[in-house]
């Protein structure tokens, strides 16, 4: 089999333990800018700024709302229209998961408990703002905090493009941060005098980002560690290799490090694939990092379609996209993916810009382990309990005793039978 593009491997080649969102060299660094910020507040991260994120001197490290409205005000008709249609299709989406999830109140031995679903104060959500403007992202990270009942939200992105502002107007964020890397990550994760501390923090972002918010994890949640983005196409012979071809380029483009892979048991649609990809890279504006994403990427030749479930599952990709009317029949049996597109007309450019589904996906394997970005991500669900001592069951207050002083705490034991001793009036 010759190909001109692609990378034919096989599957003793592959080794997805080397796939990691975290470069622990730049993650030494990126800890210490994190921790420069906390304590060294507004200067330190506008220092920062000036520095990696080309700030000016004199421009704002914040942008309030009147900035964000006029960004958008300055935009053709027909983007701000998109903008606001994109955030009602997200925010549908998002408001159907918030259903899903409802208080609870239920009976337990001498009383009742039950949990509440209350949405974090404040959010930070970050945009990048390397080599395109990415508004999308805003409202992939806004719109579900926003409808979660978040009360502040704050989006970090350096040298933030007007669509971008735009972005944040539809969604009322009430602050965008104009510092990207490890600084926003600090600023975001232990507020200055300018910036609250957020509860939560979450979006993409490169290595620096994903450093940071390494560091911060722990003291704020964060939704998980991205790493470069990734799409496997699992196909077989009634694929279509056009769509193959510019589906994989539509990932391609995003970066250098993107990790564009077809998983397929046909020789004959690797070729033609490739020769689709050779054609499509001619005219294609992006080309050079689409070829660079490429050679990073590769085709799986399995032998059959069963085992090209397995290694889908195995690479657990961020976004897996099922193409041909074969592969449909295995959707069951995979599991591990951030979004399965199904069928070749769902592009997964669908689900970039806002059909419903978040964009913002667990890559580098963690998709064993979580989902994509959601509203459950702004909420928080605590539970309480009520109990009338006179109602507490003989048999559930000696298990309670007896359990404690096996743990040797005597202290435990004995605020319970005090209250046994001494029932209510």
């Amino acid at each position: 089999m010759e190909t001109e593009v692609l990378r034919v491997l096989t599957t003793d080649e592959v080794d997805v333990s080397q796939r990691t969102p975290i470069d622990e060299g730049i993650f030494s660094d990126a800890r210490r800018i994190v921790m420069a910020v906390r304590s060294g507040g507004d200067e330190s991260l506008r220092d920062y700024a000036i520095e990696f994120d080309g700030l000016d001197q004199d421009d704002p490290i914040v942008l309030e709302a009147a900035a964000m409205a006029d960004a958008y005000h300055s935009l053709p008709a027909r983007q701000r229209e998109a903008l606001v249609s994109t955030r009602e299709r997200i925010e549908t989406f998002a408001q159907a998961q918030r259903a899903c999830l409802t208080d609870l109140e239920m009976d337990v031995p001498g009383g009742h408990a039950g949990h509440t679903i209350e949405a974090v104060a404040v959010a930070g959500c970050y945009a990048p703002g390397g080599g395109y403007p990415l508004p999308s992202s805003v409202l992939m990270t806004a719109t579900p905090a926003n409808v979660a009942g978040v009360s502040t939200v704050i989006v970090a992105s350096p040298n933030p493009d007007p669509v971008t502002l735009g972005a944040a107007h539809v969604c009322e964020v009430d602050m965008v941060v104009t510092a990207g890397g490890a600084q926003a990550m600090g600023a975001l994760g232990f507020g200055t005098e300018s910036i609250p501390r957020c509860d939560v923090v979450v979006g993409p972002g490169g290595p620096w980002v994903t450093a940071g918010k390494k560091a911060i994890t722990g003291y704020v949640r964060t939704d998980f560690m991205a790493g470069p983005t990734e799409l496997v196409i699992f196909a077989d012979s009634t694929a279509d290799p056009e769509l193959v071809a510019v589906d994989l380029l539509a990932q391609a483009e995003h970066a250098p490090e993107a990790w564009p892979v077809l998983v397929t048991d046909d020789e004959t649609l690797i070729e033609a694939t490739d020769r689709a990809l050779e054609a499509q890279l001619a005219d294609l504006p992006t080309a050079q990092v689409a070829r660079q994403a490429l050679t990073n990427g590769y085709v799986l030749h399995v032998e059959t379609l069963a085992q090209g479930c397995e290694v889908c599952s195995m690479l657990a990709p961020e976004h897996l996209q099922l193409a041909g009317e074969r592969v449909t029949e295995w959707r069951d049996e995979l599991s591990h993916y951030g979004t399965v597109f199904l069928g070749q007309s769902t592009a997964e450019s669908l689900g970039d810009y806002g059909l419903g589904p978040n964009h913002v996906l667990p890559t580098g394997g963690a998709a064993r382990f979580t989902g994509g970005l959601s509203v459950f991500d702004f909420l928080r669900i605590p539970t309480w309990l009520e109990v009338r001592r006179d109602s507490l069951p003989t048999q559930v207050s000696d298990d309670i005793t007896i359990l404690a002083r096996m743990e040797g705490l005597e202290a435990h034991a004995r605020a319970v039978e005090h209250r046994v001793d001494h029932p209510e009036e």
